[in-house]
């Protein structure tokens, strides 16, 4: 019984200490935006160089990505010990007030953040075995839930507290260096999860279209989510929205989008693998878009369609790094490559459409390009859905073990 409670206690303090690391992976990212405008007119800088500093920390999370391999020689916990650091010092570095610590700032929290998000799937794969898809659920809606608080309050702060947007945004660093010191006692042990090299024979990542195809949805869920986030907005205001109605909006997407999260172990329980869930979501998304298309007058309810399939790609995203690794290392090094390549996807599409935009003088080619990218995540989806595993072993070969309904390996 002692040793049962013992064990329940420990689950219970690892789901504590990974909820409260997925709480910080967002606020200080999402809390610029509201704050651009006074950021702006203390610092002098240009627009586009506002515009550079809201996307500098999605190119960071692709291109720093594989700094999470230190966690197979280091250890999860010192690794990620060390990536809340990083994140903690950015966000105080870009309080400075500097234009140049403002930019290092974002780069150096950036990079902690890139390292979190990458081994927490491997970390749910390691220590929640038997319960992958609640435990997403949950991260994912941690990853929802506070950037949707920051938002709201980080303009207020900024008008509360003495330094105005430097205050708003250093206060970020208060639940940040909570987290670093939850995650300190684990780090200070021996690490659990190092690894040694794998053999010479066995089967790359890079090699496997199972792994290709989560790299692929991952990318293109993310995609949709960040045009959504930036260019909706700019695509309804063309159809006679107002700014203030357009932040309603985008407000309502963002709820609806984490109302619908708590639904997704229910509707994965009712099926054997993912790939229906995969294509439904995916087609929400083109339903959405098709709608801003054909009826934008339909904003509301394309809005709330577009915020249902988001949320669902979200966590379907991030549960296929966990679901379809054989154990947490192979989560690890897919949660590398999807995350690296699907978030540089997400940045270079995020631009491309404001480019095609001005370069053809309006949303219709950009939306029509939007919608055959929902249709390529539904085929991607249902192949990433599959109950496989991608195999790195010797005598793999990308043909996996099948998992039953509940996610483990049979």
């Amino acid at each position: 019984m002692a040793s049962k409670t013992s064990i329940q206690t420990k689950t219970a303090v690892s789901l504590a200490a990974l909820m409260f690391l997925a709480a910080n992976l967002r606020p200080a990212l999402t809390s610029v935006g509201p704050l651009i405008g006074h950021i702006r007119l203390t610092t002098g800088i240009s627009l586009a160089a506002a515009g550079l500093l809201t996307s500098l920390p999605l190119v960071a999370f692709g291109a720093l990505a594989p700094l999470a391999q230190f966690g197979r020689r280091f250890g999860m916990e010192r690794t990620l010990a060390a990536a809340l650091l990083l994140l903690t010092l950015g966000i105080l570095m870009r309080s400075e007030g500097s234009v140049a610590a403002l930019f290092a700032g974002s780069l150096c929290l950036a990079a902690g953040i890139a390292v979190g998000n990458v081994l927490v799937p491997s970390l749910i794969k390691r220590d929640f075995p038997h319960r992958v898809k609640g435990v997403t659920t949950l991260y994912a809606v941690m990853l929802n839930l506070v950037p949707a608080i920051s938002t709201g309050v980080v303009v207020p702060l900024s008008d509360w507290l003495p330094g105005g947007w430097r205050s708003a945004l250093a206060v970020w660093a208060i639940p940040a260096a909570a987290a670093l010191l939850l995650w300190l006692p684990a780090a200070m042990r021996p690490p659990q999860d190092s690894q040694a090299p794998r053999e010479s024979g066995s089967l790359p990542i890079w090699r496997s279209g199972l792994a290709w195809q989560v790299t692929a949805f991952m990318g293109l869920q993310s995609l949709s989510f960040y045009v959504t986030i930036t260019w909706v907005p700019a695509i309804l205001h063309t159809h006679g929205v107002t700014a203030a109605e357009a932040g309603l909006l985008m407000s309502l997407y963002q709820l609806v989008a984490l109302v619908a999260l708590p639904a997704v172990p229910a509707l994965l329980r009712l099926a054997r693998d993912q790939t229906v869930l995969a294509a439904a979501c995916s087609l929400l998304i083109l339903l959405s878009v098709c709608g801003f298309l054909f009826f934008p007058a339909g904003a509301y309810l394309w809005i709330m369609t577009m915020g249902v399939g988001s949320g669902v790609s979200l966590t379907l995203a991030l549960g296929f790094i966990s679901l379809r690794a054989a154990d947490h290392h192979e989560a690890a090094a897919l949660s590398i490559m999807s995350q690296s390549i699907g978030y540089l996807l997400a940045a270079a599409g995020t631009f491309c459409c404001g480019l095609i935009h001005d370069l053809s003088g309006g949303w219709t080619i950009p939306l029509i390009l939007w919608a055959l990218i929902a249709v390529a995540q539904a085929i991607v989806g249902v192949g990433a859905g599959r109950d496989r595993t991608v195999s790195l072993g010797r005598f793999g070969g990308g043909v996996d073990a099948p998992l039953d309904p509940m996610g483990h390996i049979e």
